[in-house]
């Protein structure tokens, strides 16, 4: 099995994830539809084979964290080809994995249909920005092109703390450090706590994933520091409360007056399937103005949906005004419009019998 010859045709058939599973054929997707890249379906031994390359190609890295525990996440660099976020795991006892394939060159925002309502956010000073989402809904892509603009713009300090490294940044107007988790620091919350010892002006933090590192974050954002994050939440609304709701009860009351006071935006997005059989991002985007910090402080956080629904703010839009919006230029179908909508029998209405 020649793993370099099959990962090089995968990859330039534009795939944006290729699947190792034992059971069924080497399996790769383009544009959201899945693809084989043979009719033979792959055994545990071949499964075991391909993913025992994945880690020499990853420099030999160490494979004793996998087999212990059964799941890994690492980086691979192909010269020539393209970066590779590798997600191995056991099912049925058989090595598996899946590849998320990162191109070299940084992605346009134009390209990718991100607004300029959200590219502005790179022009906030300081504060919390969180970029939020289902997994593989074009979170980090999203990041990458907000940290790019400030990296080509301004000149900061700018760290970012990913697991693992995606899109790598090189130093252009700013001085650009980039650290993985477990490589290069033992953890999210090590990292973050040190990084403040570091000079930063932005910190990109890749996932909140317990309310010791959503305080930390906080914490930075309140003395001036810009801080990019992410959370596998959909729409404003819930990850408000997915933050508050981290922290033990005694302690909800401070935290959502602490985050009326730091979170600067929240945008949502997801990808949606288009009538030409690729990919679009529909995005929400809320901004926080005086009324939505009021709305966080006393906990009324169910009123926001409608507020960013009904708001005269250019840069704020809500998902279904977006999803509404991609439909009617006729890129997306009614069908994907109504299913993706966070209010489908109001999208159903809105669109009409036809």
């Amino acid at each position: 099995m020649n793993i370099l010859e099959i990962l090089e045709k995968i990859v330039n058939e534009n795939a944006s994830d290729i699947f190792i599973v034992a059971g069924r054929p080497l399996t790769y997707k383009v544009n959201g539809n899945m693809r084989n890249y043979s009719e033979e379906r792959m055994l545990p031994d071949m499964c075991h084979e391909f993913v025992t390359e994945l880690y020499k190609l990853a420099g030999n890295r160490e494979i004793d964290r996998f087999l212990e525990s059964g799941d890994d996440d690492f980086s691979v660099s192909i010269k020539g080809l393209s970066r590779l976020r590798v997600s191995t795991y056991k099912q049925r006892g058989s090595y598996s994995a899946v590849i998320r394939v990162i191109p070299f060159n940084l992605p346009k925002p134009e390209e990718l249909f991100i607004p300029d309502s959200i590219m502005q956010l790179a022009n906030t000073n300081k504060g919390l920005v969180l970029v939020t989402g289902p997994a593989g809904g074009g979170k980090s892509t999203t990041l990458a092109c907000l940290i790019n603009k400030i990296n080509s713009e301004k000149e900061a300090h700018i760290i970012t703390l990913e697991d693992p490294l995606e899109h790598l940044h090189s130093h252009k107007k700013s001085i650009v450090s980039q650290r993985e988790v477990s490589t290069d620091t033992e953890n999210y919350l090590t990292a973050l706590r040190a990084s403040l010892r570091q000079s930063p002006d932005v910190i990109l933090l890749g996932e909140m994933r317990d309310y010791e590192t959503i305080a930390t974050a906080m914490t930075a954002a309140e003395t001036g520091h810009l801080i990019f994050s992410t959370l596998h939440t959909i729409g404003a609304a819930n990850t408000i409360d997915r933050i508050i709701d981290a922290f033990p009860a005694a302690q909800q009351h401070q935290v959502a007056v602490q985050l009326s006071m730091v979170l600067q935006a929240v945008v949502s997005q997801r990808l949606l399937p288009t009538v030409d059989g690729k990919i679009i991002p529909a995005f929400e985007v809320m901004i926080l103005t005086p009324a939505i910090r009021n709305l966080i402080r006393e906990g009324k956080t169910h009123q926001i949906d409608g507020m960013i629904y009904t708001s005269t703010n250019e840069n704020m839009i809500a998902m279904d005004t977006s999803i509404f919006n991609l439909y009617r230029q006729g890129i997306i179908d009614k069908k994907t419009a109504i299913a993706n909508a966070s209010n489908p029998e109001m999208m159903s209405k809105r669109l009409g019998p036809n």
